[in-house]
């Protein structure tokens, strides 16, 4: 396996620490609203990730956060409080909403067939352990305490930009226009380990600590559940690129600053999904969500195919033309692998075996997902096996279920993708017009509408329960 390492700038052989055991951390949601279909972008490669790996016959342990306390909007510390936020937006408490939008966000994952990590571990239980890190920083001279918080002073970790390569001048998020500056601070990219003193009075999610009553910096939560689940070094890490200037590189800081030792060996990055303004993001108000593609009539597993269709590394530029585009070649994949499982089936006895033929395809699959996780290759890979003339229908499919393991692409299960609104509209009034033309005894045009909805690919069936379609 083959990976690229955020930190060398380049792409590496994958060496784990242990043998072929893999310890991954992966930055979870923050549970104030659903998740938008660029932060499920991240969530589905991480899936691919540990799904090829265990392809090629690692055993990987995945731990992932859900930050279900209060975060700022900005990975330093300003902007407003996300938990806050959401529950003055729904007239809820802090915890109704975290736990409202953590079933939403796994209800996704579900539907996305995004694996479950081994560990899922909710921020709020821990905060015992953010104490005792914070008091070890303390001890080490890292710290230093103004206006009642606890702050990480950077200038005492000489590495500090070693993951971001950025001068610390651009790293000055405090300072930016609009955001208050925090003058209490010893050097701008100073962050914050224990707050006691915020701009918000009302802040629901406070603990007793030595420092006074207060809440912890989020960057602490991802380096506290990785060290408690993974050990003091572990061998990837995951997040969106948006996470590397701030959260990451605050994360190595005080992490190593903890243990006196390096921490992890490779650093993974997802890039950003963009939209037509830019960035994909909550704050513009109206979002794009899973359920919002569902209700346009995509299946959310054509969200998947059609972002492991993009290399992990590149952005990806969302449309509707280009989902209705995966939309229709996910479609004609389904159809072939389902046409190849009708031939399997129907197959009659032991099927002649091509091994060494099959070996080759299914190496040239593992290939792809050593070669940086290049998952569109893989999906090449998946249509030559397809239409190999040699194997068998039973091998076919036999390779379309293990590379599926990897794809989750659901490929050779008999489902019926649910229809647009408009489409629901319209069946329903051709169904409408043909109960009329059968009610007037005239069954010529009762049935041309049904041979008309068949032309367009639906099938409509009279039963007791009252007249029912589906996909043709």
């Amino acid at each position: 396996m083959k990976l690229y390492n955020t930190l060398s700038r380049s792409v590496e052989e994958f060496v784990p620490l242990q043998d072929r055991q893999v310890g991954i951390y992966t930055c979870g949601p923050t549970v104030y609203n659903y998740a938008h279909v660029g932060n499920l972008k991240t969530y589905i490669m991480e899936d691919a990730l540990v799904k090829s790996l265990e392809y090629l016959g690692y055993s990987v342990k995945r731990v992932m956060n859900v930050t279900d306390v209060g975060h700022l909007e900005s990975d330093a510390d300003d902007g407003e409080d996300k938990m806050l936020k959401g529950a003055a937006r729904e007239n809820k408490t802090v915890w109704e909403v975290a736990a409202y939008y953590t079933d939403a966000f796994f209800a996704d994952c579900a539907k996305l067939n995004i694996k479950e990590p081994t560990v899922v571990a909710k921020a709020t239980d821990f905060i015992g352990d953010y104490i005792e890190m914070i008091r070890t920083l303390e001890a080490k001279g890292f710290t230093y305490t103004a206006n009642g918080n606890v702050y990480f002073d950077i200038s005492r970790f000489p590495e500090y930009t070693k993951l971001s390569r950025m001068n610390l001048e651009d790293l000055q998020t405090a300072s930016r226009d609009g955001v208050e500056e925090d003058l209490h601070k010893k050097n701008p990219q100073d962050f914050v380990l224990w707050f006691t003193k915020s701009k918000f009075e009302n802040q629901a999610m406070k603990w007793d600590s030595p420092w006074g009553v207060g809440y912890p910096g989020w960057h602490l939560e991802c380096s506290v559940i990785a060290l408690k689940h993974l050990g003091p070094q572990m061998d990837i890490h995951c997040g969106g690129v948006d996470h590397i200037p701030v959260h990451h590189t605050n994360e190595i800081a005080q992490t190593e600053s903890y243990t006196g030792k390096p921490w992890v060996k490779y650093w993974w990055h997802g890039e950003f999904l963009l939209d037509n303004s830019g960035k994909m993001s909550k704050s513009k108000g109206e979002f794009l969500t899973l359920s919002l593609l569902e209700k346009k009539g995509f299946n959310p597993l054509v969200y998947r195919f059609y972002v492991l269709g993009s290399h992990y590394r590149k952005q990806l530029v969302f449309t509707y033309e280009s989902l209705e585009m995966a939309k229709t070649a996910y479609g004609k994949l389904r159809n072939k692998v389902l046409a190849v499982k009708k031939a399997a089936e129907a197959e009659a006895g032991n099927p002649q075996r091509h091994p060494a033929l099959a070996e080759r395809y299914d190496q040239d699959f593992k290939n792809c997902l050593a070669d940086d996780m290049n998952i569109s290759n893989a999906i090449t890979v998946l249509h030559e096996v397809l239409k190999e003339g040699e194997l068998s229908p039973v091998e076919k499919l036999e390779l379309v279920r293990a590379f599926d393991t990897v794809l989750g692409l659901d490929l050779d299960k008999e489902t019926v993708e649910e229809f647009t609104e408009e489409e629901l509209e319209f069946i329903r009034e051709q169904i409408g017009k043909r109960a009329e033309a059968k009610k007037a005894k005239d069954f010529a045009l009762a049935d041309g509408i049904r041979n008309q909805l068949l032309e367009k690919g639906i099938a409509i069936e009279d039963t007791r329960e009252g007249v029912k379609f589906k996909r043709a």
